[in-house]
């Protein structure tokens, strides 16, 4: 059984076309074929699934994951940023009035999780309380790219969202990937303490948090009133399982049901031969990466990280790390499935172009040991950090140092544990760092500029980069989807010939589960099969558009 991300481009007349009341959807709703769906019963009492990953209490200001994050909150719209046409879900209507505003209606019929009425004041305070909260994961969405200036109420009991500058992404983007949170608890924390708030939180979702602790794990028990509908599950059990070794045992053993970490290639045969398992293919939006450090030298030069672009041969990672199981990342850092993807862009591998660009710019082999040394004549000793615990990345991390040693740049490894590689990341103390992006990251279109500015991908505009500068502010005047689009198409171009991040290769992932046990699993796109839309009928998720195209 396999899913794959069909990429569609958006435009703001499809946009209103679809977008009504998510639950009366027909037409524009998505489907499947029965001989497609995962095996298993459909409905379950209790599931255990292990997350690979202390997430803490849930906060959304503080490490949060979004797959568990949105088992408890809800949006605007759904499912996600990730698809061409997100549906209303807590909205009931969506409408661009001009280049900067938005009205949305919304649903009189949900209730957060204490019992309190879901308003239109909880959606002006979330955007307001965001605005107002230290730098995270979603308030972006808000504060820079898209600005959001005003959140007003309509006549009608809906929300007026207007930008400081034109957003036509605002509806098929930030109102799909943000939130919502009640008034009637948030308002009680300071927005600068946001990220110490340690309650269990309370939303519109389809499941409750009732028990949380770093050493045992979560428990989620269905939200029966659930305005979408019942959940099939009544009961999540979700153990923390940080060994991937051990997390494929427990699965194998029947002590989880299913697994937020997908299988590592070379387990994939094994599992699906192996009796009252089921394997779900799933292409996923996100992919390893290999990080450069662009403010420091030698990476701080464009041409130099077009040289290093050039010597990675992606093709032989696909063939190698992922047992040729995905495609290779020649079409650069945004993924080639996301709905704003260039479709025609590309990133070759050319060793001998790597090495004239290296001559030119003056980093020769002087002594005559295969290695080169700096312009002034020194060595250029650099490192590549690894979590050591990730084998797929080890053996990335080998071939890399091959690549590098073929066009003459010396290239050490250094193995560290994920927490230590998590600090190394955030200080930006390394010449290159393989890590994971996530979905965010590589098909979120208003995040793939937002990481220009943040620090991620650059650090605009502090930083000079003339190129980006022009379109960027390019970017910025465009009023339409249909011209922005193009406008971040040549940006990926840009990006793409000089990258500070390069994509290894895009794999296809693999979700092992026990088919004695459940078999609702549904992939939906950025997120896998563990996420709402797999414990919701699947006619929900299906009007979502939540559903992954078949092969």
């Amino acid at each position: 059984m396999s899913y794959t991300h069909t990429r569609a481009r958006r435009s703001v007349a499809a946009l209103s076309l679809c977008l009504v009341p998510v639950l009366a959807l027909t037409a524009c709703g998505g489907g499947d074929s029965d001989a497609d769906r995962a095996a298993g019963p459909e409905t379950a009492t209790t599931l255990t699934v292990a997350t690979n990953k202390d997430a803490g209490p849930l906060n959304i200001f503080a490490g949060q994951t979004d797959q568990m994050t949105e088992l408890v909150y809800d949006k605007l719209l759904a499912p996600s940023p990730y698809v061409a046409e997100p549906q209303p879900w807590l909205a009931t209507s969506v409408e661009q009035v001009d280049a900067k505003t938005w009205e949305v209606g919304l649903r009189d019929d949900v209730k957060w999780h204490d019992g309190e009425k879901f308003t239109a004041d909880d959606v002006m305070f979330s955007f307001h309380f965001m605005h107002a909260a230290p730098t995270g994961r979603f308030t972006h969405h808000i504060n820079d790219t898209p600005s959001i200036s005003t959140v007003v109420p309509t006549d009608d009991g809906g929300v007026r969202f207007v930008c400081d500058y034109a957003c036509p992404e605002l509806g098929t983007v930030t109102l799909a990937d943000l939130p919502i949170l009640p008034e009637h608890v948030w308002s009680a924390v300071d927005p600068a303490d946001v990220k110490q708030v340690t309650d269990l939180p309370i939303g519109t979702g389809p499941f409750k948090l009732v028990d949380y602790s770093p050493t045992s794990g979560y428990r989620f028990e269905a939200n029966t009133e659930y305005f979408a509908g019942k959940p099939t599950v009544d009961e999540l059990k979700m153990p923390v399982i940080p060994d991937a070794s051990a997390t494929f045992t427990a699965l194998r053993s029947g002590e989880i049901d299913a697994t937020t970490r997908p299988l590592n290639p070379e387990l994939v045969d094994q599992f699906k031969s192996t009796p009252d398992i089921g394997v779900i293919e799933a292409a996923p939006l996100q992919y390893p990466e290999l990080k450069l450090n662009f403010l420091e030298e030698p990476f701080a030069e464009a041409r130099f990280r077009t040289a290093v672009s050039r010597a990675v041969d992606r093709d032989q990672l696909l063939d190698v790390v992922a047992l040729g199981r995905g495609r290779p990342a020649t079409q650069g850092y945004v993924h080639p499935d996301a709905p704003y993807a260039k479709p025609d862009t590309n990133t070759p591998y050319d060793a001998d172009e790597a090495r004239t660009i290296l001559d030119e710019l003056g980093y020769r082999d002087v002594d005559g040991d295969g290695k080169r040394e700096k312009p002034n004549g020194e060595k250029l000793p650099l490192t590549l950090y690894v979590d050591g615990g990730l084998a797929p990345d080890v053996r990335a991390a080998e071939l890399l140092q091959e690549d590098f040693a073929a066009v003459g740049i010396d290239v050490s490894i250094k193995a560290l544990d994920a927490g230590s590689i998590s600090e190394v990341s955030s200080d930006k103390s390394y010449d290159m760092l393989i890590t994971t992006n996530s979905p965010h990251a590589v098909a979120d279109s208003t995040q793939f500029i937002m990481s220009h500015r943040s620090g991620n991908l650059w650090k605009h505009p502090s930083l000079p980069y003339p190129e980006f500068d022009a379109l960027y502010e390019e970017w910025k005047a465009t009023e339409t989807n249909e011209d922005r689009i193009n406008a971040l198409y040549k940006i990926q171009d840009v990006f793409n010939k000089q990258p500070t991040a390069i994509g290894l290769y895009y794999p296809e992932e693999y979700w092992g589960y026990r088919s004695d046990k459940f078999g609702g699993w549904v992939v939906t796109p950025g997120y896998g099969i563990v996420q709402k839309w797999s414990f919701l009928p699947r006619d929900v998720a299906e009007k979502a558009h939540a559903i992954a195209p078949n092969d």
